[in-house]
Parts: C-alpha cells; sequence; structure tokens
C-alpha cells in the first residue's frame, strides 16, 4: 500500500501565493513611486523584464501612469482601478493599497 502524503507535506512542497506578481509590483509601486524597476524586480523576485511587462499591463489596464522625470520614471497609481476578476470587481484597488502600503495612498478617500 502506497502511503499518501499529508496535507501539510503536499503545501510546503508547493510554492504560491495569495497575491499574483501584478499585485506585488503594484504593492512595491505603491511604497515607492519613484523605484527602479531593477529594484522592483528584485522586491517581487521576479526579473527585471518581467517587472516591465507588468508595469505594461498594469499602465494599459489603467492601474497606474508612467511618468518620466530627468533619467527616472515616476509612476502615479489608480486607486480607484477595480479588480478584474468577477469575483472581485465591485472593489477598488485602493483597498488593497491601503491594507498593504505602510503610506496613505493619494486618492483613496477621494472616490
Amino acid at each position: 500500500m502506497a502511503s499518501m502524503a499529508t496535507t501539510g507535506e503536499r503545501e510546503s512542497t508547493r510554492n504560491w501565493t495569495f497575491l499574483t506578481n501584478h499585485a506585488h509590483v503594484l504593492l512595491a509601486i505603491a511604497r515607492n513611486p519613484t523605484a527602479r524597476l531593477r529594484d522592483v524586480a528584485d522586491e517581487v523576485g521576479v526579473t527585471e523584464r518581467a517587472a516591465q511587462a507588468i508595469v505594461a499591463d498594469l499602465e494599459a489596464g489603467g492601474y497606474l501612469h508612467r511618468t518620466r522625470v530627468g533619467r527616472r520614471n515616476e509612476y502615479t497609481l489608480n486607486p480607484a482601478g477595480r479588480f478584474r476578476h468577477p469575483a472581485e470587481a465591485d472593489r477598488h484597488i485602493g483597498d488593497l493599497l491601503a491594507l498593504f502600503a505602510k503610506e496613505p495612498v493619494a486618492g483613496i478617500a477621494d472616490r
């Protein structure tokens, strides 16, 4: 009879989190709107190229706006943006930002 792994053993071999890389990038930018993408990628644990693609997705979706300031980018978040999944579509991403960001994010109370 083959031994079956317990739930705890199976969970410890899988690597998953409750938040997606998109959420992690958004939160990293909320914490530091002038961060270099290299630093965001390191914080999130993805490649710089993946961070660039995620920022492009977030910008195309209207969740953030990128402005060039000298040699760096500065990001402005749109806390009024809604979650994309139908189960959370009635919630604003500002709620997520307020939950995880250390400093208040401008515009959350202005909805």
